[in-house]
């Protein structure tokens, strides 16, 4: 529950309602990805300290104020700031939701999967985390529905900005109860592996030295920007589906329900056959979707084909992310270094954070409509090609060479 409801004020309001908060802000595309870019970038920043702040102190408390801290943010947004305070909010973001939260979260998931049930462990955490989204976002829809007017047609923009702000008090008042619950029902462990700041230094160098976490990083980089790219299908669904803006949405929200199905399923398949297969054969179908949907136009005739390839491609997304970091154990990664390693992938493999939104955000405003989608499938076919090529080699050198010490 954690590990969705951090991000669900800097993602999920702009994922399954953008429409609605691209009106609000009075923001196209192109500006809606620049403001998101500033989370990229305090978020890069924040990746690598806060892998080796995970290696010393206890989850709890800082995924308690990690929520918390995102939350007062919530409230913020809730003014309907112009472009500067839009910016600020999200790289403030950056800091709350990274910093003392993510890989504080992904070791306390590797150590309990231990060496058998790597898979399992992260297939369950995003499982986890996509039926909470799922089930957050249909109750954030219902509120968004009952705000607004029956007639979408002839709403006024102060009727949408209100409905908008009642979801963006939603997602804050939910990070707030979750920051409430880590705090009261999760342990306060005291890590054993817990070392000298000196000593970290020595364990950093040896972490960029490993090829292969560079590789995997790679790796996420693909993975992310296929999901970041879910973020425009609610206005696939609008501009070139014919849906309305609360269709759109609730069908965004339905959609969510498959990384359930995914996560988990990818996660058990992987400890059964290995990461690294399922991880390839999931770029590919991934490459096969985006490729279809680049040559298959609105057509009424064939809208189911069109309907069936966008679902492959929440499917192989989410399977994507339920897994990647399970590859740390075929890696044969350090539990002592899980944190360290955590900062260096996240920092190179979330980048889209940075550049992603702003560039398919400039790719649909050039050419609006279907031809704008065209490219950008063509945008997002290009990284399932690198990720399908980087986890062969991936899977070449860890057949080939050796990994980081256990020292």
């Amino acid at each position: 529950m954690a590990g969705e409801m951090i991000f669900g004020l800097p993602f999920h309001v702009v994922r399954y309602f953008r429409p609605t908060v691209m009106d609000v802000f009075g923001l196209n595309n192109a500006a809606l990805g620049d403001a998101m870019a500033i989370y990229g970038i305090t978020a890069m920043v924040s990746y690598f300290p806060g892998g080796v702040i995970a290696d010393r102190f206890s989850a709890r408390k800082l995924m308690s104020l990690s929520l918390f801290a995102t939350a007062l943010g919530g409230v913020y947004l809730a003014t309907i700031p112009g472009q500067l305070g839009l910016s600020i909010v999200f790289g403030y973001w950056g800091v709350t939701t990274i910093l003392l939260f993510w890989s504080a979260m992904i070791r306390a998931t590797r150590e309990w999967g231990g060496k058998l049930a790597q898979g399992r462990a992260f297939g369950i955490l995003d499982g986890g985390r996509g039926l909470i989204a799922a089930g957050v976002s249909t109750v954030a829809v219902f509120f968004l529905a009952s705000l607004l007017p029956h007639d979408l047609e002839n709403i006024s923009h102060i009727q949408r900005a209100q409905a908008l702000k009642g979801v963006i008090y939603f997602y804050s008042l939910m990070a707030l109860f979750t920051a409430i619950l880590i705090w009261f029902f999760i342990p306060d462990t005291k890590l054993k592996n817990s070392v000298s700041y000196s000593r970290s230094f020595e364990r950093i160098k040896k972490v960029l030295k490993n090829r292969l976490a560079w590789l995997q990083a790679i790796i996420v980089v693909c993975a992310y920007c296929g999901y970041r790219g879910l973020d425009f299908y609610s206005l696939y669904g609008i501009e070139v589906l014919g849906m309305d803006e609360v269709s759109s949405a609730r069908f965004m929200s339905n959609a969510a329900y498959l990384r359930v199905i995914a996560a988990i399923g990818a996660g058990f398949l992987a400890d059964r056959l290995s990461t690294r297969k399922v991880i390839s054969g999931t770029f590919m179908v991934l490459l096969l979707s985006y490729l279809m949907l680049m040559f298959i136009g609105p057509d009424s005739n064939i809208k189911s084909l069109i309907f069936a390839n966008v679902i492959f491609t929440f499917l192989a997304v989410y399977a994507l992310r339920g897994v990647y970091f399970a590859l740390f154990e075929e890696m044969n990664i350090s539990g002592s270094l899980t944190g360290t390693t955590v900062g260096l992938v996240s920092v190179i493999g979330f980048t889209p954070d940075i550049f992603f939104n702003s560039i398919a955000g400039r790719i649909l405003d050039a050419s609006p409509g279907f031809k704008g989608f065209q490219n950008f499938y063509m945008f997002l076919g290009f990284f399932a090609l690198l990720g399908l090529i980087s986890t062969i080699a991936l899977t070449y050198r860890t057949g080939n060479r050796g990994a980081i010490s256990h020292n």
